[in-house]
């Protein structure tokens, strides 16, 4: 159950478990200090499922058939995925496109995507018998990292941008985790957490670094292609910041290809604010890596990096879907916060809600037909920055306790 071995993105080098247990040690010599992570190793399981398992996507004998994991109780006992797969009917009728669907990953345990890369990063510690766990994240990956380990009982050690929305701060505090918030940016954040990970001997979920963030990513993929067997989709629009999701979107849907469950990959677009736009600005100018975006900013917080950390990975995994990328502004992502809301009832946000802003910028370029099988991934629930949602919205003023007011006020807005 689970053998594999690793592969560098890079060199191709093949590596056993035991060899190994961040990136490739001969491509990590060119690493530059603060720049994209080299030597980024990919799994490759040596041996994958004929046929879709009966069980359902978050259960361990699901994850165990696609997973590298030693066993079933490698596991925490954390529900994780299974997110449904929205046919958005309002949401279709606004934009004609009859067959546009939503990935609701809000609904995860903490609320985000990066729950499925930490259930297996958490589920390699167990194995390895790590007892501390880190990881930098601007938000979401601290919390997901701080609920499965509260979930593992290992210990978690999170360092964040003292920026980092107050949700956010809140939630990875209840789960116990020790939060050390960084004067300064993601980029410091993660720079220092390498350092203690080497200096103190913890297990490092550090994003593209740690092999098994990209793994644990892919059953997304995984529970969009079972939701919709024997199609596929034709085009998966997926925010992006570190480019780790995307990444593992891409691994899952060629796991899938490879062993015979789907005939073809969806291609993927890349939705990034034009504040923090390194992925999209190098696929703009067809460049095999990036140029840094120093300061980057942004209303989605989740997404706003200078370096993206797998952006090399990131880059290849587009081109080899025939897809692209795209950029919004903020002001397209706190309205699409709004729009998501009113025709879906899925509350995102900012980063989640970039996936909607994405696809009215490819439709406008022409990136794909409003009659193709459209999938957007809305990554993060709107709870976690609601201050941001509140932009986007008008806060009606108080009306006196009468029936009279009522009528008024309603009639006013019908009116609207």
């Amino acid at each position: 159950m689970g053998k594999f071995h690793f592969q560098c993105t890079e060199c191709g080098t093949s590596y056993r478990e035991e060899e190994v247990r961040l990136v490739c040690p001969a491509c990590a010599g060119q690493q530059q200090p603060g720049g994209v992570t080299r030597g980024v190793l990919e799994v490759v399981l040596d041996a994958l499922p004929s046929r879709w398992p009966s069980a359902s996507p978050s259960s361990a004998e699901f994850l165990a058939a696609f997973l590298p994991i030693a066993a079933r109780e490698s596991l925490p006992l954390l529900r994780v995925g299974a997110t449904p797969l929205l046919e958005v009917p309002g949401l279709r009728r606004a934009l004609h496109m009859p067959r546009l669907w939503v990935k609701d990953d809000t609904r995860n345990p903490s609320g985000s995507t990066k729950d499925r890369a930490s259930l297996l990063v958490l589920a390699k510690a167990r194995e390895y018998g790590c007892e501390t766990v880190a990881a930098a994240s601007t938000g979401n990956a601290a919390t997901a990292l701080a609920a499965v380990a509260a979930a593992s009982g290992i210990r978690a050690v999170v360092f964040v941008p003292a920026s980092a929305p107050e949700a956010k701060l809140v939630q990875m505090l209840s789960y116990g985790a020790l939060v050390l918030p960084i004067a300064g940016s993601y980029d410091n954040a993660f720079e220092l957490c390498s350092a203690a990970c080497r200096e103190f001997g913890w297990y490092n979920r550090n994003t593209a670094l740690n092999p098994f963030t990209i793994e644990g990513k892919k059953t997304v993929a995984l529970e969009i292609a079972a939701e919709l067997v024997p199609e596929c989709p034709d085009v998966v629009l997926i925010p992006a910041g570190d480019g780790v999701i995307l990444s593992g979107v891409a691994k899952g849907f060629a796991d899938l290809l490879r062993c015979g469950l789907i005939r073809s990959v969806p291609r993927l677009v890349a939705v990034q604010p034009e504040g923090s736009a390194a992925i999209v600005n190098a696929l703009r100018a067809n460049a095999d890596t990036v140029t840094p975006v120093v300061g980057a900013s942004s209303v989605a917080d989740s997404l706003t990096v200078q370096v993206p950390r797998n952006a090399l990975q990131c880059l290849r995994a587009v081109r080899a879907s025939g897809g692209g990328g795209v950029t919004v502004s903020d002001e397209a992502i706190l309205r699409a916060i709004s729009e998501l809301a009113r025709t879906t009832g899925v509350f995102a946000e900012p980063a989640g809600a970039a996936a909607l802003a994405g696809l009215h910028v490819a439709l406008e370029q022409g990136r794909l037909d409003r009659d193709e099988r459209v999938v957007l991934l809305v990554t993060g629930t709107g709870l976690k920055d609601v201050p941001a949602a509140a932009r986007a919205v008008e806060r009606p003023a108080p009306i006196a306790p009468r029936l009279e007011a009522v009528a008024e006020r309603a009639r006013c807005v019908l009116r609207k």
